[in-house]
């Protein structure tokens, strides 16, 4: 019987270097494979923020594919990150909005590029590091299942999934929790067993992205502009609305007396809305863009665990249809910075939903 081929994203990093290896373990014929995405990079300030997508995560991916003795080749896909990813979060900045680019990644690049790519050279799978499961339901759909350990559960960034990418990937890595995954690297005696995880945005290496994007968009960048109240009380300058973000505390510089927050952003009249601590909790949000999973589709009335930013515990609520591709959700309890741009995902159980991305 033939072996399986499955191409395993191989990032450098720990958790995909272990995937790869559990999946050559269980006789799948492996290929490494590293997309180079990002452009420009310093190799220092990369390999010394653990950065996944860079110069250095080559080098350490190569090392890795040469120990598990399988074959490795970087993939080119810029214009595609470009397109769907940087120009997007770009955009949405410039909308007011606060994207997440990684969602996008996995959906259009990480997916959608390097999947079509790997089954054009034969493969049957591809394969990623995330600390997710994806099972195939009694109904027999697809849907992304929590990992083993919460602590690094990443199903939040893997929503917007197809049935079709779904039925093709595998995540062996969902099945263990960290401390055992450096264990494996640690036996296998992989290069990178005591790598550090990437925590920023692989292309915005320093957490500025207000500097990331006035570079990129240029004169489309909004001016400063006014801090005013809810009912439009002016209450100074701010720097411009891409520096902000709903929930913000830090960095206002308005002496106010008493700790203050961003509550909304209106790109319309280039105005950042500033309120007390309880303006940022809501009953409610409407979102679009929707993709079931776990779920064929969304009925009125159906309620599930929601979260509305990767480190939220979840809220249950309850949705809407309030259009074709528009829902509504009304929660149990409020809900502290409900940001436009981000994604809402909805669970069953361990078992991902669907989402979509939040409108207000």
């Amino acid at each position: 019987m033939c072996k399986k081929k499955v191409v395993v994203g191989m990032s450098g990093g720990v958790d995909s270097s272990v995937a790869a290896c559990l999946l050559k373990s269980q006789g799948y014929d492996v290929i490494g494979v590293t997309m180079q995405i990002w452009q420009d990079e310093d190799t220092t300030c990369q390999s010394e923020n653990g950065g996944c997508c860079g110069l250095s995560a080559v080098d350490d991916a190569r090392r890795v594919a040469q120990a598990l003795d399988i074959p490795y080749y970087v993939m080119n896909f810029k214009a595609e990150f470009k397109r769907d990813v940087i120009d997007y979060f770009v955009a949405e900045y410039l909308r007011g909005r606060t994207p997440n680019p990684c969602i996008a990644c996995n959906r259009y690049v990480k997916w959608e590029a390097l999947l079509r790519r790997s089954l054009e050279i034969g493969a049957d799978y591809i394969a990623t590091g995330h600390y997710a499961r994806i099972e195939r339901l009694d109904t027999g759909r697809y849907a992304v299942r929590m990992s083993r350990t919460a602590a690094k559960d990443q199903t939040y960034a893997l929503y917007n999934l197809t049935q079709e990418q779904l039925a093709h990937t595998l995540m062996p890595v969902g099945e263990y929790e960290k401390d055992e995954v450096r264990k494996i690297a640690e036996q296998y005696r992989l290069p990178i067993a005591h790598k550090p995880d990437s925590q920023e945005i692989c292309f915005v290496p320093d957490n500025d992205y207000a500097g990331f994007i006035d570079r990129e968009a240029g004169s489309l960048v909004p001016p400063p502009g006014n801090f005013v109240t809810a009912d439009g009380r002016v209450l100074g300058r701010h720097k411009g609305i891409t520096h902000y973000t709903v929930g913000q505390r830090k960095g206002l510089n308005l002496a106010m007396g008493r700790p203050v927050f961003v509550t909304q952003i209106r790109p319309q009249t280039n105005e950042v809305v500033i309120g007390e601590a309880e303006d940022v909790f809501t009953r409610e949000l409407v979102c679009d863009r929707l993709n079931c999973m776990a779920a064929e589709e969304f009925h009125d009335g159906d309620r599930f665990l929601a979260k509305v930013r990767y480190g939220h515990r979840g809220t249950y609520c309850i949705v809407t249809r309030i259009g074709e591709d528009r829902l509504k959700c009304v929660f149990e309890e409020p809900v502290r910075a409900v940001t436009p741009g981000q994604a809402v995902v909805f669970y069953k159980g361990e078992y991902v939903a669907g989402g979509g991305t939040i409108i207000s």
